[in-house]
């Protein structure tokens, strides 16, 4: 079934929040992933774990946000031009 581009702005506009989101988290996570390892060669160890932890959790909810949320509308766009 094709629709027109019109009928799908807001499918395209979700699925551009969701990607530009997701792919923020991954950056952010890779950021502190690396403050971490930069603290933890200072000596700082408590801060270097709290850091590895909240990296964890943000590149965690990146994969989230990928696989439930792009994934699914990124099909369902394809689906609606083809």
């Amino acid at each position: 079934m094709r629709t027109s581009v019109v009928e799908l702005l807001p499918d395209l506009l979700e699925l551009l929040v969701f990607s530009l989101g997701s792919a923020g988290l991954s950056l952010a996570g890779a950021y502190i992933e690396r403050f971490a390892f930069v603290t933890f060669e200072q000596g700082n160890v408590e801060i270097a774990a709290w850091a590895v932890v909240m990296g964890a959790v943000a590149l965690y909810f990146a994969y989230s946000v990928g696989t439930d949320k792009v994934r699914p509308k990124l099909r369902d766009v394809r689906a609606a031009l083809a």
